[in-house]
């Protein structure tokens, strides 16, 4: 009778063949473009944007563009200060509201509902991320409009009525991440405050939320850049006048919505003072990822 020998029956399960090798390999380089696609659509979207943005500076002036409080094109009048205060006005705003109803859904699905209320609460919620942003615009217009005008004195395009519609549209963002927040606390937590005492209302405002409040900041920082980049719903409820706020129902614009609007006709300086503007943007959008990111290593 014959002995197997180990080292050979190990080396034998370790082995792997040629081909197995060739395979993994063309996977990594797959993953890996498909990584390094995605990268370099960024840097190429930078290069471009500050590309054509470049000229701003010496043609108009870095302080005149983005302190002048004038933007009048025709005239030679290119200040952004007006719609970058016009685009924060709008976020800042929508969070205010969008934040409590967000963060409360997600309380909801996470601690209160049962699996059957959380089958249809939730696929409702994920619905509102796919109607698209024109949609919105539309029931702003047709049915929020004469509402905020008659609560107002206006003609109901302004700030308001785009608070409550972004709002709307930044929940499933937030509410989605905020779950995701509020799921990785272990129960172990749940059931230690339990054993305290203290009752599901003081576990999940005292407990459970304090614990995940940095997933739920990171939740309400990615719903900001998805209200400050949000474009055609803004265009068709702020009523789009490159003035400074003054008033809930008087008419304000934004960088997008501006963008928007004067992107067909331009040329020139003012062409260029656009993509000055879309460079803005992504600049907050970039310090809006950083944040997330510095909040996350926080986090662990």
């Amino acid at each position: 009778m014959s002995v197997q020998n180990p080292a050979a029956s190990k080396s034998e399960l370790t082995l792997v063949s040629r081909e197995t090798q060739v395979k993994e390999w063309l996977l990594a380089a797959l993953f890996f473009s498909c990584a390094f696609v995605a990268v370099l659509g960024v840097a190429l979207i930078f290069a471009f944007v500050g590309w054509k943005a470049w000229p701003i500076l010496g043609e108009v002036g870095f302080g005149d563009f983005l302190f002048g409080t004038v933007w009048a094109p025709s005239d030679g009048s290119f200040g952004i200060l007006a719609l970058i205060q016009g685009s924060f006005v709008v976020t800042l705003g929508a969070l205010a509201l969008g934040t409590p109803l967000a963060v409360g859904t997600a309380v909801f699905l996470s601690e209160i509902a049962t699996p059957r209320i959380r089958s249809f609460v939730r696929p409702a919620v994920e619905l509102l991320a796919g109607i698209p942003s024109v949609v919105y615009g539309f029931f702003g217009v047709v049915l929020l409009r004469p509402l905020i005008g008659e609560l107002t004195g206006s003609v109901g395009f302004g700030p308001l009525t785009a608070w409550i519609v972004l709002a709307i549209m930044i929940v499933p963002t937030i509410a989605a991440l905020s779950e995701d927040a509020l799921r990785s606390i272990p129960m172990g937590i749940r059931e230690a405050s339990y054993a305290m005492g203290a009752t599901q209302w003081q576990t999940i405002y005292k407990v459970v939320v304090p614990a995940a409040k940095i997933g739920i900041i990171d939740a309400i920082i990615l719903g900001m850049g998805r209200a400050i980049g949000e474009t055609m719903a803004v265009l068709m409820l702020v009523g789009n006048a490159p003035q400074f706020f003054a008033g809930v129902g008087e008419p304000v614009s934004t960088l997008t919505s501006q963008i928007v609007m004067d992107m067909g006709y331009s040329t020139g300086t003012h062409r260029t003072a656009l993509f000055g503007m879309a460079a803005i943007l992504f600049v907050i959008s970039m310090a809006l990822v950083l944040m997330v990111r510095l909040l996350s290593r926080l986090r662990d």
